[in-house]
């Protein structure tokens, strides 16, 4: 009896951990953490490579903290700013309490092989996504490709989802929630994401430029805001479009401006949304030849610590 009552008045041990979704570019990593998160924290675009760095969004309740981490795809570095981006996926393998590896079911498993075998000798919990299901013409062509994902992941459990379709993600969280190790939280109950206002801004601009150019365009932009002055109820932000060459700046501002008048007043309208307040946005395009090869201008753009 007395046992009883003292497991009535020992409260639950709250639980903690780092859930690390990795994969190769363009198979739903963004619109998967976001969907998990509750927030729009990574960009989501139809391009390839649109995550640059390492994004964490926080979920919080009473019992438990998850912080979730999106990463780059994997890809083989073709430049510098590649290779930044390569180490945050190659990082997210080490400190993960939980690993997400997403595929999609389009993707040909064979893919990045090397870093394959290396999620496959985790010995952390791996659930293995296979995202974009809402793709597929019937049960069995699905039932083949979780055979054949079983082959290279054996170890890993599997959740197919449509992360666009909020299709089965609820069941893929309560999984996370069930592997979460006990542990205090590691950031403030309070907290949405590791990163400051600032980096928001840019990824939103940075989105607006993915979605607005074509071919190598968004690739050779980066952006840094140099101004971010909060009032009560408004915001004043200044950032500077980076591109490699002069040609290129030509095409970001466009004919009379209007191209990139089109960028700012995108942008101008989600970051309003993101903060729920006024903005005043000004911004302006430099040339800095060859940036992504640079190390001190990867530093700069926070790329390199």
């Amino acid at each position: 009896m007395e046992e009883n009552k003292k497991e009535e008045i020992t409260p639950a041990a709250h639980r903690a951990g780092f859930v690390n979704i990795v994969g190769n570019p363009n198979v739903g990593k963004s619109t998967l953490m976001n969907d998990l998160v509750g927030e729009r924290i990574s960009i989501i675009t139809s391009k390839a490579q649109t995550t640059r760095h390492r994004i964490m969004g926080i979920v919080n309740t009473p019992d438990y903290q998850i912080v979730y981490s999106d990463t780059p795809g994997v890809l083989k570095p073709k430049y510098k700013l590649q290779e930044s981006m390569l180490d945050f996926s190659e990082g997210a393998l080490t400190d993960a309490d939980i690993l997400l590896y997403v595929t999609d079911v389009v993707e040909d498993p064979e893919k990045n092989k090397d870093y394959l075998e290396r999620v496959a000798k985790e010995n952390v919990p791996v659930l293995l996504v296979i995202n974009k299901v809402d793709l597929v013409k019937d049960n069995a062509e699905l039932e083949k490709l979780i055979e054949a994902w079983r082959v290279r992941l054996p170890k890993a459990e599997i959740f197919p989802v449509s992360a666009i379709e909020h299709f089965n993600v609820d069941n893929l969280k309560n999984r996370i929630v069930e592997l979460l190790p006990p542990s205090p939280p590691f950031f403030g109950k309070d907290a949405l994401t590791d990163k400051p206002a600032r980096f928001f801004v840019t990824e939103i601009i940075r989105e607006k430029l993915l979605l607005n150019y074509d071919k190598e365009i968004p690739y050779s932009t980066e952006v840094l805001v140099e101004k971010f002055e909060e009032k009560d109820n408004s915001i004043h932000i200044m950032a500077v479009i980076y591109v490699e060459r002069d040609s290129q700046k030509g095409i970001i501002i466009g004919k009379g401006g209007e191209k990139i008048k089109k960028v700012g007043i995108q942008a101008r309208e989600d970051i309003e949304k993101f903060f729920g307040k006024k903005v005043f946005l000004e911004m302006f395009v430099k040339v800095e030849k060859d940036w992504r090869n640079r190390e001190n201008k990867l530093r700069q753009f926070g790329y390199i610590e």
